[in-house]
């Protein structure tokens, strides 16, 4: 039994626990899972003072979020998380707002498809749709930051990747939270961190794989993005917590961009779990939305 020194940690791990189904108990459909994984974002309200309004970039479904007073010209170009197969707009908006706001930026929240319905590359083509179509609308990639969380974190970086070879204009900087970037799914911290990762687990990730990779390559590199060649890419500012399975994908990574000389800050948050930011009850997150707003205010000042 993992013990937690940050009590928020403690009570949401019990909590988890609690909801888990009992053994033998038949497995939630994506439909379910993602109408659960929507509610959880959208317990927190969007910030007052900020507009939303829904767009199309590209053919991809999306999202304006704009506060009140922010700079115009400063941009969060967001990639959700879940897996490849959960997440949306609605499961995301109220973090990106939050996001948006302390960075005194326009948010777009890109929705593309999902799997298993719509397998890799669909999400890779929708994101690089939509970058097109947002470059088209004149807004200013010098200006502009893309992050994203979990599989959004590692679709950022293929977005980049894969925009890069088309000849397109990149951003000025990549953000990136517990980014999952290896679809291995194996690694030090997957043995080391398994007792105590209640978010995410091996047979789930390998689930999520399954749905969006099927038997394909997991070494392909615009699945996996430690396999990318990374030359050429703009800064990166990585986001990862102590406790989970995928801090290795972040390390990797990271290691990955400087051996192509890319500028990467490289963030380990003590006692953390996968996508904090994204739980609106835990304090850390607030913390390390000012750190990433601060870096992305440096990065497009």
């Amino acid at each position: 039994m993992a013990e937690w020194r940050n009590p928020e940690i403690a009570a949401m791990a019990a909590l988890m626990a609690s909801y888990a189904p009992p053994p033998g108990a038949p497995e939630p459909s994506w439909a379910e899972r993602r109408m659960g994984f929507d509610a959880m974002g959208a317990a927190a309200p969007v910030p007052e003072g900020v507009t939303v309004s829904p767009i199309t970039l590209g053919g991809v479904p999306a999202e304006q979020i704009t506060p009140a007073g922010a700079d115009p010209t400063r941009t969060i170009f967001y990639l959700h998380g879940g897996g490849y197969c959960l997440g949306g707009m609605d499961s995301h908006r109220t973090m990106v707002a939050k996001m948006a706001l302390a960075a005194g930026a326009t948010a777009f929240n890109v929705d593309y498809r999902l799997a298993p319905e719509h397998p890799f590359p669909a999400a890779v083509d929708d994101a690089v749709a939509a970058w097109r179509a947002f470059l088209a609308m004149g807004r200013d990639p010098g200006r502009t930051v893309i992050a994203g969380d979990s599989a959004g974190g590692g679709l950022s970086v293929a977005c980049s990747v894969a925009a890069r070879d088309a000849g397109l204009p990149l951003a000025a900087g990549l953000h990136l939270i517990s980014p999952w970037a290896n679809m291995q799914n194996a690694s030090p911290a997957y043995r080391a961190k398994a007792d105590t990762d209640f978010l995410v687990t091996q047979q789930g990730i390998d689930d999520f794989k399954g749905a969006y990779l099927g038997q394909g390559d997991p070494k392909t590199p615009l699945a996996s993005p430690v396999f990318a060649n990374l030359a050429g890419l703009p800064p990166i500012l990585i986001q990862v917590g102590s406790e989970e399975m995928l801090m290795s994908d972040s390390t990797q990574l990271a290691e990955a961009a400087g051996l192509a000389r890319v500028d990467v800050t490289l963030r380990i948050w003590p006692d953390m779990v996968h996508i904090w930011p994204f739980f609106a009850h835990l304090s850390a997150g607030g913390p390390a939305i000012a750190e990433s707003s601060a870096w992305i205010r440096a990065r497009v000042a």
